[in-house]
């Protein structure tokens, strides 16, 4: 508490960010909601409970086998 100029704190202002920065962050965000997007599309049956052996009926019920069989 002294007799001199008092300073006053007038906020946090940060600098915002260097173009390439923002674009970068743009190009490697979109980049990883492609990927997943791509992972569900190629792993989504498969993790919400669907087997590609169960799919399509192959080998059971009525239908003859490859070798002619019944």
């Amino acid at each position: 508490m002294g007799s001199g100029a008092h300073t006053h704190y007038t906020g946090f202002h940060p600098h915002p960010p260097a173009l390439r920065y923002r674009v970068l962050s743009q190009l490697l965000g979109a980049s990883m909601w492609f990927f997943i997007f791509y992972r569900a599309k190629q792993d989504g049956p498969k993790l919400l409970g669907a087997h590609p052996w169960e799919a399509h009926g192959h080998g059971h019920g009525d239908k003859k086998d490859e070798h002619g069989h019944h």
